[in-house]
Formats: structure tokens, sequence, C-alpha cells
């Protein structure tokens, strides 16, 4: 047999089997999309994609009901205010996306090490089978942008209409203009280049690997990358102290908020970048709430025996916890500053506006929150497909469809439980620095003073609500692959 009949012969097994990541034999030129993590990646561009059409849309729409106010005439400020968020929680969402999409890919790529390694050893160069990779990240992201856009578009005119009729909130404003474009187009474009970005360890796969099995880093192996250990740091320290520099600046200027913004997003991408490093230990502390049981033990020593799987389905997590927390933290600072500048208490006009605003963006921020969640159940499923030898010899082992049930529930409430508690410490710290940064020196009504110091607001009802949030999405995580991991049996996963 040659070698490229062994090489088609063996990536043919591989499409077929259950632990290739495959959800369906691959026949066709578009047959990749039906491969298990496409369709949820396509999910995430479009409702990144929705998310950013409809901020768009009813920022605008609340920036010229304030300009039609006349109980905030003069208040141009604020609306200044409301633009600068509109463009900061559009980038924001995107980031998100993007962290999401590349994980999604980098583990999709774990799973196909094999078949690129056969790919390999029959002539084909490695920046080719990643361009390949690359590629299907643009259709998938141009597919989620066109969904996006026409849902997005659609539920924007449908809550003016809500808004004109349920709020009071009746102006004469176009939701429909080209600047929605500019979301989809972006979608599209971080889809491809988080492909691109999730798709790297290609370049380590060598024709060797085809005789082995696909496999995530270990521990020392993940350990060993110098060069991202060391971006992750750098970055961290550069966001640090940009988010030093925006709270100083925020109290001579609502600008120092945009200064705030990048050290957040520098110093976050640095913690994506060292997840591996940072979330493995923390892991090992929630581990230990789980009691000394063999499916408990299994989960925990999961989680730090493949630093990236595990991390990979944390940081998104943590993602929309920060991002939730961070708005919730800031919305309840600026009512304590209002209550401070109105001796004490909000007037019942300005409530009415705070809570409308609030309520409004908090829905539009949940949705970071959901493509995030998307994400963990998505890199979940996909890691269960992946390691279904793994599983089943457990189960020859002795181990029963109980215990391995148990265990996947285990090992995704160690994640989301960790996930969630890191995340509200880094969204109180962020919600904090972006209120201080923003209304440090911002006059405002009624007394229209500049409060100096902003003290953080920390709203318990949304901590409360985020909590329970996090239980019901460590249940619904976890029904798919539990079910994976039970239904093939030991013979056909040893098989493999």
């Amino acid at each position: 047999m040659t070698a490229v009949t062994a090489a088609r012969a063996a990536s043919s097994s591989a499409r077929m089997r259950p632990g290739s990541g495959s959800a369906a034999p691959a026949s066709g030129r578009w047959a990749w999309l039906r491969e298990r993590g496409m369709g949820a990646s396509v999910l995430v561009a479009a409702i990144s994609g929705g998310f950013g059409v409809l901020l768009v849309a009813v920022t605008g729409l609340i920036g010229a009901w304030l300009m039609a106010d006349p109980f905030l005439s003069g208040g141009e400020t604020i609306v200044i205010v409301v633009a600068i968020l509109s463009v900061l929680l559009v980038a924001v969402a995107m980031y998100v996306a993007a962290i999401v999409t590349a994980n999604t890919f980098a583990t999709i790529v774990a799973g196909r090490t094999r078949q690129i390694a056969l790919m390999r050893l029959i002539g084909a160069s490695a920046r080719s089978q990643r361009s390949r990779i690359a590629r299907q990240g643009l259709v998938v992201g141009a597919i989620g942008a066109v969904l996006g856009l026409v849902g997005g578009t659609a539920g924007a005119l449908g809550l003016q209409q809500i808004a004109a009729r349920a709020w009071g909130l009746d102006v004469d404003y176009n939701v429909v203009q080209p600047v929605l474009l500019a979301p989809a187009f972006v979608v599209a474009l971080t889809t491809w280049i988080a492909a691109w970005s999730g798709s790297r360890r290609v370049l380590e796969v060598t024709p060797l690997a085809a005789l082995a099995g696909s496999a995530p880093r270990t521990a020392e192996e993940a350990a060993g990358r110098t060069r991202r250990r060391v971006a992750a740091v750098s970055l961290f320290g550069v966001g640090a102290v940009l988010l030093a520099l925006g709270i100083l600046a925020g109290f001579t200027t609502p600008l120092g908020v945009v200064v705030a913004f990048f050290g957040g997003l520098a110093s976050f991408t640095g913690l994506s970048l060292g997840a591996a490093l940072v979330m493995p230990p923390l892991l090992r502390l929630t581990g230990r709430l789980f009691g000394r049981s063999a499916s408990a033990r299994l989960a925990a020593e999961n989680a730090l025996r493949y630093p990236e799987r595990s991390s990979r389905m944390a940081i998104g997590v943590v993602m929309g916890v920060t991002l939730v927390t961070m708005f919730a933290v800031a919305s309840e600072s600026v009512k304590g500053v209002m209550a401070a500048s109105g001796g004490g208490e909000v007037s019942g006009e300005m409530a009415r506006l705070l809570d409308t605003f609030s309520a409004v963006m908090m829905a539009l921020v949940g949705v970071s929150a959901v493509i995030a969640a998307v994400g963990l159940v998505n890199l979940l499923t996909i890691g269960v497909v992946q390691r279904t030898r793994e599983l089943g010899l457990l189960r020859a082992l002795g181990l029963t469809g109980r215990q391995i049930r148990s265990m996947v529930l285990f090992e995704a409430a160690h994640i989301t439980i960790t996930s969630v508690v890191f995340g509200l410490l880094l969204g109180i710290a962020y919600g904090w620095a972006a209120a201080q940064s923003l209304l440090g020196s911002v006059r405002v009504p009624p007394l229209w003073l500049a409060p100096t110091f902003v003290l953080p607001g920390i709203p318990w009802l949304t901590v409360a609500g985020i909590v329970v949030a996090t239980a019901v999405l460590t249940i619904v995580a976890a029904v798919v692959p539990t079910r994976l991991a039970t239904r093939v049996s030991p013979v056909e996963a040893l098989a493999e």
C-alpha cells in the first residue's frame, strides 16, 4: 500500500471515528461545516454580530433620546459618555467572540492532529494546512455575520417599537443605517483572525504525529512555552500600568476611561494568554470542594493534567462573568455618585433614566455572557468527543456509566465555579476602574458636582443572579457531553 493510499484510508477512518471530532462522515467541499464545533462557532459569530448591530442601533437611539429630553438639556457630556460606551462595548463584544472562536479552533485543531500529520506525510505543508483552517474560519465568520446582521437589525426595529410604547422613548431616529454593516464586517474579520490564531498548533505538527493519537498538551508541555509566558506577563504588566494611568487621568477628564479601557484589554489579554498558568492553581483549590470520590479525583486530575484544555473552557466563562459584573458595578457606582450629588438620594426622574439605561445596556452586555456560555458548552462537548478512547479505558477498568457522568459533571462544575469566583473579583476591580476613570471629573446632576473619588458599588442582587445562572450553566453544559461520554461501549472506544 502506498503512502498516499494509507493516508487516505487513515484519514477516512479518522473522520468516521466517534472520537475524531467529526459529527458525520466528511464528503464534499463543505462537509467540514458538519464537524462538531463548527455549528457552535457560527452561532458565536451570529450572536456577536447581532450584539454589535443591536448595540450600535440602541445606543444611537438612546443618544437621540438624551438629546431630546428636556431634563437633560445642556448635558451634552452624558451624550458623549453614551457614545464612548457604545464604541467600547462593541469592541468588548468582538473581543469576547474572538477569544471564544480562537479557543474553539485551537481545540478542533488538537483533535485533527493525526489527520493534519497524514496530510503532511503525503506532501502538504504546515502553512497550507493552517491557511485552509483560516479560510474555514472566514466562511464561518461570514455566515454568522450575515445571520447576525439580519437578526440584529430586526431586533433593533422591534426594540424601538417596544421602547416607544412601554417606556415612552419616542424620538425621530432611523435605526437602519449603513453603519450597521460595520459590526458584521468586523465579526467576519475577527473570526478569520481568530481561526488563524487558534490554528497556530498546526505549525508544530510533524508527519510522525500520524503514528500517535490526538491529545492536548500536558502540563509539562504547556509550561515549557516560554515565549507565550513572557508575552502574557508583559501584556498584563502593561495593562496594569495603563489602568492606573486611566484612573489618574479620570480626575481631570472623562477620556481617562479610554486609557483604562486599553489597560483592561491588555491586562485581560495577558490573563488569557497565561490562563494555563493562572487557572490550574485555582482549579486545584476548587477541586478540594468535591470530596475524594473516584469521579471527583479524576475530574480534578484531568483539569490539571491538560491545563490548556481546561483553561480554554474556563477563560470564556471568566470573560462573561467579568463583563457582566464590571458593568453592574460601574452602574451601581454611578447611582452612588448621583445619590451623593443629590444629597443622599437620586431624584425620581433621574432614577427612571438610570434604571431604563441600565436595563437596556445590561440586557446587551448579557449577550456576551451568552457567547461565553456557548463557548463552554461547545468546548466541553468537543473535549469529551476527543477523549472517547480515554473514557472507554476508564469503563474497561471498572468505572460505571454513572461514575463517568459524574466525572464530566464535576469537570464542568470545577471550571464554572472557579471561573465565576475569579470573574467576580476581576469584574469588581474593572468596574470600579471604569467608573473612576469615567466619572472622576464629570459634573453630575442635580447639583452638578464632580465626585473626584468614586466609591465602588456592588449590586448584590446581580451577583446572586450570576451565581444562579452559573449553576444552571453547569448543568446545561454537562448534558450533551455526559450523554456522549456514556454512549460508546468500552470495546468500540478501545478499538479506536
